[in-house]
């Protein structure tokens, strides 16, 4: 069956690093756009980082750009998320999701929290 397992979230201080990883299995991971979502108390899940299937392009919200990488290794199902420069207000569940013309799939989120 399929599964989107998202790991590495915790609490870490302003200024500090994290490494999200998300692994799926039960598809064709190399033919899905990966994507990362976060959802902040109160607020709307917004779309935080997309990489294509083959990796080449990937695009990020303005208010991640310069801090934050998404990348993904095919041959291990996996893609990831370096946050750098982490922020307060980057505190959130950040969610993996593979989509592709047909399916979409979700993980069940790991959290952030960005505090001193």
């Amino acid at each position: 069956q399929v599964q989107v397992v998202e790991s590495g979230g915790g609490l870490v201080r302003p200024g500090g690093s994290l490494r999200l990883s998300c692994a799926a299995s039960g598809f064709t991971f190399s033919s899905y756009v990966m994507n990362w979502y976060r959802q902040a108390p109160g607020k709307e899940r917004e779309l935080v980082a997309t990489i294509t299937s083959t990796g080449g392009s990937t695009n990020y919200v303005d208010s991640v750009k310069g801090r934050f990488t998404i990348s993904r290794d095919n041959a291990k199902n996996t893609v990831y998320l370096q946050m750098n420069s982490l922020k307060p207000e980057d505190t959130a569940v950040y969610y993996c999701n593979a989509r592709s013309r047909l399916f979409a799939w979700w993980g069940q989120g790991t959290q952030v929290t960005v505090s001193s």
